[in-house]
């Protein structure tokens, strides 16, 4: 895209954040609806999360063939995914084809980051500001930023005493050659530590892990797809989409109705093994259906993941600081791995428990900690996002009604269905906090999410409106409705990014909707059919509110 300055640029439709899943999406369903669309990206090139993180043993956890856009039937059909979960490298090349095949590259900035985005009333328009100096107009602004993308800040005292390696597993810059033969320190044990440490631990000459909060980590059971299992996926995608827009996940489910306790200890067991086996996000969390529900239900899956580690880690001592004790099983994001206990067989890995230890400071070359020092040639953080606020935070939305975005969410997160959010016209998230991109594929969601937003722009557009904005009484009551659908789960329980609770002074919101995908759409849906009431265009919102949809939806 040429670069234009403010003066001469004309105003545009759709200005948005982001070149990955979600923004590409947006151009391409805004363009073909005629709309004039501008975006901007700080990377070089398309493909967001996927573009960044490129530590070893980077790949999704939801299985390739559900983790890519179903807009495009032509699309399915000609791209082949090699391996169960892809790499992050097989990844960014689909993005890139997907770019390239829509022709989509054309309608981005790229090496461009916003700076601030002001909504100015009096002309009902967004202006954004660019660190290069400019400012573009726009009738609406997207944030397709997406929730994984600003990392967290390092907080490890001392760290800049360090004179040796330091690398981010949310902007990896070296090669895994560069980590042979050192003293290696990990520090997280999310899912890019889960990822990232069996490789390393096989060049290092130690690897020390630095944990502070134990986590379920299950065996991917990766593998190549093989052409009769690609065929039969190909073959029935729309039926495979479908199924996906209707879950509770946003993946083809495996419907339970029995509870842990419906069944004898032996077939409990039983069933827990299989599920194993299968692995994935319907192995053994998902094997009973008040897992997430009932804390003693949820007692029975973890201590059958505990002992699990106790058979493979063959130290007890090792094997007991990584068995997760301090939260329930799918309280915090699962993680899928591979060889990751087995890992800790190794007489070049060890792990500290920063919980029994916690760090003091680091010197040139090593980590202090109040036990103990441990000498480090090269440190990696893989220490996690200021998840989903963060990315919008950075933007520095402001509106002359309601300020700054995160003055507007000091207290905490406040949204309609995760979209929009009261005092900030005509602005839209793609897959924002309190919808459902938390805890689901998020790919359905982004797709579900642009596609509800331009139909209530092309809406609003039928009615010559230029003004659009949830009410705060529909606000209040998709707030409502997301903490009483998560209270109601052992999510409600546990400190963690889910929460904002890995980012000091963070209002502890959670940060999803966790009533499922399928009904999510169903709401969103209804609420389109019924001229979207809690939402005004143009200053007029129709009736009733958006908590009687909730209830008569199932």
């Amino acid at each position: 895209m040429t670069d234009t300055s403010s003066s001469t640029a004309p105003v545009v439709d759709v200005l948005c954040v982001g070149a990955g899943f979600s923004g590409l999406y947006a151009a391409y369903k805004t363009t073909e609806k005629g709309w004039s669309f501008a975006g901007f990206e700080t990377a070089p090139s398309v493909g967001g999360t996927w573009y960044w993180n490129t530590y070893p043993g980077a790949r999704c956890d939801v299985e390739s063939v559900y983790y890519s856009y179903s807009f495009s039937e032509e699309l399915q059909q000609e791209w082949t995914w090699s391996e169960r979960f892809a790499p992050q490298a097989e990844i960014l090349d689909y993005i890139n084809h997907v770019a390239d095949r829509f022709d989509l590259r054309r309608h981005f900035q790229f090496n461009t980051r916003v700076v601030a985005a002001t909504w100015l009333a009096d002309e009902h328009l967004w202006e954004v500001a660019l660190d290069s100096g400019e400012t573009r107009r726009g009738r609406y602004l997207l944030a397709g930023s997406g929730g994984l993308s600003t990392p967290k800040d390092v907080d490890v005292p001392g760290q800049e005493n360090f004179t040796g390696i330091t690398v981010s597993t949310s902007r990896w810059n070296i090669s895994l050659d560069d980590l042979a033969g050192k003293r290696v320190a990990v520090i997280g044990t999310g899912s890019s530590g889960v990822q990232c440490i069996p490789l390393i631990a096989e060049v290092a000459e130690h690897l020390t892990v630095f944990q502070r909060t134990p986590n379920y980590v299950f065996p991917a059971r990766n593998a190549p797809l093989d052409a009769e299992t690609v065929e039969k996926i190909k073959s029935n995608y729309p039926a495979i989409r479908e199924e996906c827009r209707h879950s509770p996940g946003g993946i083809p489910d495996r419907p339970v109705t029995d509870r842990a306790f419906d069944v004898s200890a032996e077939e409990r067991r039983e069933r827990y093994e299989k599920a194993y086996e299968r692995s994935g996000f319907l192995g053994v969390g998902a094997e009973f259906a008040d897992l997430l529900l009932d804390a003693e239900a949820n007692e029975t899956a973890a201590e059958f993941m505990r002992e699990k580690i106790r058979e493979i880690v063959a130290s007890p001592e090792t094997a007991r600081v990584l068995e997760p004790r301090y939260h329930p099983l799918g309280a915090k994001r699962s993680c899928f791995g591979t060889d990751y206990y087995e890992t800790f067989n190794r007489p070049n890995v060890s792990v500290v428990s920063l919980r029994d230890e916690p760090i003091e400071t680091m010197t040139a070359d090593s980590i202090i900690t109040s036990n103990d020092s441990y000498p480090v040639d090269a440190l990696v953080l893989a220490i996690g996002f200021d998840a989903f606020t963060g990315p919008l935070f950075a933007l520095n939305i402001t509106t002359p009604q309601a300020g700054k975005l995160q003055d507007a969410w000091s207290d905490g997160t406040r949204t309609l269905l995760g979209i929009m959010t009261a005092g900030f016209p005509n602005f839209f998230m793609i897959g924002g906090p309190q919808s459902p991109a938390l805890v689901s594929n998020v790919i359905v969601t982004i797709e579900q999410a642009v596609d509800w937003i331009t139909g209530l722009i092309a809406h609003a557009k039928t009615q010559g409106a230029e003004v659009i904005e949830p009410t705060a009484e529909a606000q209040d009551d998709w707030v409502t409705i997301t903490e009483e659908t998560v209270g109601q789960t052992l999510y409600a329980t546990t400190d963690s990014w889910y929460r904002g609770s890995n980012i000091a002074g963070k209002p502890t919101t959670f940060m999803g909707y966790v009533g499922g995908v399928g009904k999510y759409r169903r709401m969103c849906t209804e609420l389109a059919k019924r001229g979207y009431p809690g939402i005004k265009i143009d200053g007029h919102a129709p009736v009733p509110r958006i908590g009687r949809i909730d209830a008569e939806i199932e």
